[in-house]
């Protein structure tokens, strides 16, 4: 029988939780002049290395499409990655997806992430597509939680543990702080035997 990928959360989000970058506090290419985000960056080359699927929400792809293609001097390898990786929008209005490498789902999240899961390949990440991370987290499908926490607060925006439906217990699989006072922490939900 075959293993199942795995299936990572990876966000961005503030000390108090905000994942809802709409807010202005996130820089996507981590480009603020005073800050040393390099090893920071090595880690998201790892975890882009691994990665060879993308399960993504209409929005979150819609942004991506517009600024990642654009980014001609862009030294983190994100560009790249997300030029050459297989990227799953989940959508009922997209027609054409106008991004190589792109399939378009229809069908029922759940079902959908579970044939995704169930196919031969690395790692499915699913970043930002908050409502997507809701419905895989309280459908039991993700198999690891990467968190980049900012060293900022907000008082207020979405984040990604919101409703009854995300109650789980996690294990902390890592604590990993960077120069730039972020601080990676990974976890993995503790599973029933």
């Amino acid at each position: 029988m075959p293993t199942d990928r795995t299936l990572v959360i990876t966000e961005n989000m503030t000390v108090d939780g905000v994942i809802d970058a709409s807010g202005g506090w996130f820089s996507p290419a981590g480009d603020a002049a005073d800050v040393d985000f390099s090893d920071l960056e090595g880690t998201l080359r790892e975890h882009m290395d691994a990665q060879d699927a993308l399960l993504l929400g209409r929005v979150t792809f819609e942004a991506f499409r517009e600024y990642w293609p654009k980014q001609a001097d862009d030294t983190t390898g994100v560009t790249n990655h997300l030029n050459d990786v297989h990227k799953y929008v989940m959508s009922s209005t997209l027609k054409e997806p106008q991004w190589e490498n792109t399939r378009v789902l229809r069908g029922d999240l759940v079902a959908e992430a579970r044939a995704l899961k169930e196919q031969p390949g690395g790692e499915i990440g699913v970043t930002g597509s908050i409502s997507i991370a809701w419905k895989l987290i309280a459908a039991g499908l993700v198999d690891e939680y990467r968190l980049f926490v900012y060293p900022t607060i907000l008082g207020r925006g979405r984040r990604l543990f919101e409703g009854e439906d995300v109650r789980s217990s996690l294990q902390l699989v890592e604590a990993k702080p960077f120069c730039s006072g972020v601080v990676l922490l990974t976890y993995r939900p503790r599973r029933s035997p």
